[in-house]
Order: C-alpha cells, then structure tokens, then sequence
C-alpha cells in the first residue's frame, strides 16, 4: 500500500502529526509513505526514516505575490505527485483538502464536516471519519490514521512514543555545557498573546543555576531575545537555525521553555523535557502531558473553536511555578 499524508504547515502542527508515521510502520512495514508539506516545513521531514518521499508545495508564494500563473504551476505539479492507494488529509482546510484531491488516488480521506477546521473541505473527500474538532490534536491525528488501517491506539502507546523527529546530523554546538544543565528558551510565537513576558523568562533564568539558550526566528524574537540578554547576561542568543539545526541543537539539551509554539512541541517529540506555558490556547489539546513534558496554563477559559487573541493571561502565570518545575525536570534529568 502507498500512502499520500497531507499536512501542510504548521511547524507545530507537523511535529503532532509525525507521531503518526511509527504507529504505521509498527501496524505494517511494508506500507510506502509519502508527505505533503509546504515547501517552508520540508526540512523538518526530510531525514525522517519513514518517509519515503517528501513532496512540497509553495502556497505561501501564492498567498504573497497573488498570482494566478504561480497557483495554477504549483497545482499542476501536485497533480503530477504520482499513484496513490489513500490521500490522507490531516489538516482539514479547503486549501489542504484542494491538494489531496488533486493528487491520484481512489481514496481521498478527512474528517468530516462537524470536525474538520474547515467543514466545508469535508466536500472534496469520497472518505471522512468523524473525531471532534476540540479533542486532543494528537489523538485526532492518530484515530484517523487508526481507524483506516484498523490497528489500536492507546493513551499508554502515546505516552511511550519512539522519538518522532531525526537531524541530518549531530551537530557540535559551542553553547552547549559539558558542566552545567543546558535550557532552552523561547520567547516567540505566532502572535504576541502566546508569548510569555521576556522580563519573566529573564527572571526564570536568573534564579536557575544553568547554561541558558536562547532560539528565535523572526526579528521580533530576536529583539526579544536581546532584551532578555540584557536584563540576564548569562543567557546564550544563538543565530537564527536552519529546522534542522534546531532539531539537533533541542535534541542535545536537558530542557526547554516555551509557550504553545513549534520549537517547545520539538522538545515533545524528541522525548527532551519542556514546560510549555498556556494563555488563549488550550493546553488540553494542544499538548500532550507526560512525565517529563508538563504543562502550566492560566486561569483563562479557552474555547479552541474561537481563540481570543487579545487574551494575556499567560503573563499571569508566576515565575515561581515554572521555576520550582523546571529544577525538579533538571534534578530528575540528572539523576
């Protein structure tokens, strides 16, 4: 059987999708998988073991330069992805759902109306699998492939998960400490209500005695992340990382903190022990709770069907409490 996994972007959004890829090959190895992503992710797939072709798209050029020649040129190209036996669409847009139908295969599967994020995409698929849009991303990823190969899933095979993401490479990184606990802060995310106060993670990393590094991948986290340095020196600015790179760097460390954004759900799939902070987010289902991955939200109600982005609860969250947990991750790391 040949395989054609959709799921596009995000960053986070792939790396609770990937847990899928060893559920498939424990049910039958012999299954050939291929992935959809756009072309600005492709790095985060490309050395996965699993995968045997990663195919990518550049919608994010259309988005951009408006331009209905680019549109029609990446479409053909997806047309021309080859033979399938099931299209498999984990992202549940009208975007996502227009490229797995155009990609050969009799069988186009999704979720359906009541539970894609975009219902009306369920249209374009011949197959669709009922699992509510508000249920844990991880579970909803895994039920849908589950359910159409027919192997079982189980809470305790999630939480003993294999790694789910591969380096190129170990690379060698001077900011990391052959003496000390190395910790990884991120102060970004996609919008500024998720991020948590750059003056509190400088306060986090002034009370912890540990090798503090900071990752960023816009310019505005950068100029975070500058701050932060300035108000706590200790702390490491790395350069901007390649995915790859920063794969291998999270993959070396003994902790990550973040808020609800690609590089602490990293930490998740490297089996790397994080803290990831919660505002207008629900950590309940954009997380999965784990020995050594925890989680800390505020006290906002969430409804993950209409998220406030004027919510900042997060910054409500007392440095304090991601403190005491974070030495008790690096004291257990230790041992």
């Amino acid at each position: 059987m040949k395989i054609a996994i959709v799921k596009l972007s995000a960053l986070g959004d792939i790396v609770h999708s990937m847990i899928v890829l060893q559920f498939i090959r424990k049910h039958n190895p012999e299954i050939i998988i291929d992935w959809v992503v756009d072309e600005s992710c492709n790095e985060l797939l490309e050395s996965h073991p699993d995968i045997n072709k990663v195919h990518s798209v550049n919608l994010k050029n259309v988005k951009r330069k408006k331009s209905l020649f680019i549109l029609l040129k990446e479409l053909r190209k997806v047309s021309q992805f080859g033979k399938y036996d099931v299209v498999i669409d984990m992202q549940g847009l009208i975007k996502s759902a227009v490229i797995s139908r155009l990609i050969s295969s009799p069988i186009t599967l999704g979720f359906d109306k009541s539970s894609a994020r975009e219902g009306i995409a369920s249209v374009l698929y011949n197959q669709t699998f009922k699992y509510s849009y508000d249920k844990n991303v991880i579970e909803r990823n895994l039920a849908l492939i589950a359910n159409f190969l027919d192997f079982p899933v189980s809470k305790e095979s999630i939480l003993n998960k294999e790694v789910l993401l591969y380096s190129s490479q170990k690379y060698k990184f001077k900011v990391i400490s052959n003496i000390m606990s190395n910790v990884v802060l991120i102060p970004g995310a996609s919008y500024d209500s998720k991020m948590y106060s750059y003056q509190k993670l400088a306060e986090i990393a002034s009370i912890i005695e540990a090798n503090f590094i900071i990752v960023w991948g816009s310019e505005v986290e950068k100029l975070l992340a500058d701050k932060i340095k300035t108000l706590c020196p200790k702390v490491q600015v790395m350069e901007k990382l390649s995915i790859d790179l920063l794969v291998s760097l999270i993959s070396q460390v003994d902790l990550v903190i973040g808020s609800d954004t690609g590089p602490t759900h990293i930490a998740w799939a490297l089996n790397i022990p994080s803290i990831t902070l919660f505002g207008p987010t629900p950590a309940y289902r954009n997380a999965y709770n784990t020995s050594i991955n925890k989680i800390i939200e505020s006290d906002s109600k969430v409804n993950p069907l209409k998220i406030n982005k004027l919510d900042y609860s997060i910054n409500d969250i007392d440095v304090q409490e991601i403190v005491g947990l974070a030495q008790d991750l690096l004291k257990k790391r230790a041992r």
